[in-house]
């Protein structure tokens, strides 16, 4: 048996993630040509249930007569406490040979993403569908965060889990005024110095969350990703929240607006001297092999094998973003 059963995700490049809404069909066209990884087409939040309709037929017609490149593209069917989460599959997925994923929200138990692989295999059954239909899930529930590592192992098809701080919020009852954004009344405050002044510090509040959702989608082969952060207008707050995601372990970030991409793509992506630092460590430590040595000096420091695993994500990264280019 081997130490890691799970299957690693279908490799994809996914520092970003662009939402769409589905009942706008202009919005969709310039979605096809903008520079985001991944471009989900929203059937759930963005779109009123008077237009549902309608926006699985533009999702049709956007799948089968864009040119969506090398985009991997997703749709984010309704949740099933909906009526429309069936209708959402069905219509969407059999008619569209060029869907690489579909999207469930609100994820609270591992029989949710059970449920829908069920329908997906029928219908790829029906089909005759050659492409296998990826998942990708949204935490955003105090019970989907509860059951997070049991959904993690729910579904071959699983590829990556998605943070989403504000229905989170709204599940748990955090306050905050920008989704994925801080809340001022959330810090410490340090003890007094020599003068008697306390300094405030503010904190993260959603730091133990996505560090589990991290930890789940590292632990089960996931490609882990953080949510929208709603002020599209606030870019150092938006870089902020981002670069902090990437320190945390996240491979990319959902994005809600175009002008969100091109900071998310840079700090998602390894600067080059990280990349020429990765590459000097894979070849000091397949040196050290040669010589029979389990591990090896660079630069005056200690490497092993922990290091060229760090070292082979980055330059897996790295390829992957150049194959795009």
């Amino acid at each position: 048996m081997s130490l890691t059963s799970y299957e690693p995700a279908t490799p994809r490049l996914h520092r970003t993630e662009l939402a769409v809404p589905a009942s706008n069909p202009r919005m969709i066209e310039k979605a096809s040509k903008c520079a985001a990884d991944v471009v989900f087409l929203d059937l759930e939040d963005s779109v009123a249930a008077a237009d549902k309709p309608q926006a699985r037929k533009n999702v049709v017609a956007a799948l089968n007569d864009l040119d969506w490149g090398t985009k991997t593209v997703s749709v984010r069917v309704n949740g099933l406490d909906t009526p429309y989460t069936y209708r959402d599959v069905i219509e969407v997925l059999g008619p569209c040979p060029r869907l690489d994923m579909l999207f469930l929200p609100k994820a609270g138990v591992a029989a949710d993403v059970y449920a829908l692989d069920v329908l997906v295999s029928q219908i790829e059954l029906e089909h005759g569908r050659a492409k296998r239909i990826g998942f990708e899930v949204m935490i955003e529930t105090a019970l989907g965060l509860c059951n997070v590592e049991a959904i993690a192992q729910s579904s071959k098809r699983l590829e990556a889990m998605c943070f989403g701080s504000g229905d989170y919020a709204a599940s748990t009852g955090a306050r905050t005024t920008t989704i994925g954004g801080l809340n001022p009344d959330y810090g410490v405050l340090a003890q007094a110095d020599a003068a008697g002044q306390r300094a405030y510090f503010q904190a993260d509040p959603w730091h133990a969350a996505q560090s589990r959702i991290v930890a789940a989608c590292r632990a089960y082969g996931l490609r882990p990703l953080d949510g929208p952060y709603s002020d599209f207008n606030d870019a150092a707050g938006f870089g902020a929240a981002t670069r902090r995601a990437a320190a945390l372990g996240f491979d990319g970030r959902m994005v809600i607006h175009p002008a969100q991409i091109a900071a998310a793509n840079e700090i998602f992506s390894p600067a080059s001297a990280e990349v020429s630092q990765a590459q000097r460590i894979v070849d000091a430590l397949e040196q050290a092999a040669r010589e029979g040595r389990g591990a090896a000096q660079l630069d005056g420091r200690m490497i092993d094998v922990a290091s060229i695993r760090m070292a082979q994500g980055i330059l897996r990264k790295a390829a992957a973003i150049a194959a795009q280019r």
